[in-house]
């Protein structure tokens, strides 16, 4: 799908998006990139590839120089113990700084939910006082919509959601 296509509040949005992830790239220290280029490196199918054929060739050089019964695989050990670290910590250092995006995203989700409810209770406060200022159309009064048309408290939510996990939590102890 080309710009030419898009709304411009669509097109807004996938700008707004694009900002998010590049403000993120440019929040990275030189380091944090170089560590984010060697997990990527290190992620690919050729490193697999790389790492058995190199294995295999130090298993088969060990063989063949200190013969077939007992050769020695303690560099191998060594090695091995040592790059299981490395990329242990290299994937802690990348998920960390993922984290942090995925949690922008979620705030900036949580956000647009909370200002999408209040339009659509202003919407819907439009409409039933457009309903009521209408001469043709028979004024009567609607709960439903005066609730809906009433923005919800976002702490008081939350807090009804945490009252409930708590108790769900407690009854399944018992």
């Amino acid at each position: 799908m080309s710009s030419e296509t898009l709304t411009r509040d669509v097109e807004e949005t996938v700008e707004a998006i694009a900002q998010l992830h590049q403000d993120h790239d440019q929040a990275a220290s030189p380091l944090q990139r170089a560590i984010d280029a060697v997990t990527d490196l290190l992620g690919r199918p050729a490193a697999m590839v790389i790492l058995v054929i190199a294995v295999t060739a130090w298993i088969a050089g060990n063989r063949l120089a200190a013969g077939w019964p007992d050769p020695d695989f303690v560099g191998l050990e060594l090695g091995a113990t040592l790059a299981a670290l490395l990329i242990a910590v290299l994937i802690l250092v990348t998920q960390r700084r993922e984290d942090r995006l995925a949690e922008r995203r979620e705030t900036l989700t949580l956000e647009l939910a909370l200002l999408n409810e209040q339009k659509s209770a202003k919407i819907i406060a439009l409409l039933e006082e457009l309903r009521r200022d209408a001469p043709s159309i028979v004024d009567r009064r609607d709960e439903e919509s005066e609730a809906m048309a009433q923005p919800a408290d976002a702490a008081a939510v939350l807090n009804e959601i945490e009252d409930r996990t708590a108790r769900d939590a407690a009854s399944s102890k018992d």
